[in-house]
């Protein structure tokens, strides 16, 4: 079953956000995720939720995800993240497909 992990990204310092998200996108890909949103407008519907930046990462499943994150190449993008961004992160389950 897929894994997604969503983040509510605020950015820091331009140059070391590209930084990370380099490094951060090699690891992911590496690790079979897929970007499904990297930033973009994002439209408030309902409560107090202000995110500015909102990206959203589908793995194959949560092992996959958790390993990702566990990853030594994943260490090299957390190595510049506090100085490139804040935020929040999440890892959730998806839903098994209809049979």
């Amino acid at each position: 079953m897929a894994a997604y992990l969503i983040s509510d990204v605020s950015a820091r310092d331009p140059a070391a956000l590209e930084i990370y998200r380099t490094r951060a996108a090699a690891s992911i890909a590496r690790y079979g995720g897929r970007y499904l949103v990297r930033g973009g407008a994002i439209e408030p519907l309902e409560g107090d939720w202000r995110p500015r930046m909102i990206v959203v990462v589908e793995f194959p499943d949560v092992d996959r995800a958790r390993a990702w994150y566990r990853s030594p190449e994943y260490a090299e993008a957390l190595a510049v993240r506090d100085a490139a961004l804040s935020r929040k992160l999440i890892l959730l389950e998806g839903v098994e497909p209809p049979i």
